[in-house]
């Protein structure tokens, strides 16, 4: 890149990507207002891997410690999942869905699917397909 060329905010990735992501997090809200999308993750994650320790799923949802502290916090006082010491290492927390954290899972999933598919809207299957594989490049 040209060190005088001009800076346009509107042509910008992390501009761009910030504003697709503030219309996804709305459409999230709007359809599943019980959860955020950080809290879904967890819940999706823990619907795919089962029960596992705190510091695991903040790596399998690409959170720091202090965030997924927070998040799981959140999801206890819902009553949507439940911690227990891990039987091998008592300082450890493993975090589990409760029956109520499933459910709420399994009844949104669908509505989750569609909040992606109203992101992508805009987008034929083709460009959703590539976008998709270039964002998963980058990460």
């Amino acid at each position: 890149m040209e060190k005088d060329a001009p800076y346009a905010l509107d042509d910008q990735v992390g501009y761009l990507l910030r504003r697709v992501t503030q219309r996804h997090l709305a459409l999230f809200s709007e359809i599943i207002p019980e959860v955020t999308t950080t809290q879904f993750a967890v819940l999706a994650r823990l619907a795919e891997l089962g029960q596992m320790s705190q510091n695991q799923l903040g790596r399998a949802t690409s959170m720091d410690a202090a965030t997924i502290k927070g998040v799981v916090d959140r999801l206890t006082r819902q009553g949507l999942v439940t911690t227990l010491p891990d039987p091998s290492d008592r300082r450890r927390l493993t975090v589990a869905l409760t029956d109520q954290g499933r459910t709420l899972f399994q009844d949104r999933r669908a509505d989750a699917l569609q909040v992606s598919d109203l992101t992508l809207a805009p987008l034929s299957a083709r460009d959703r397909a590539r976008l998709l594989a270039l964002l998963a490049r980058l990460t």
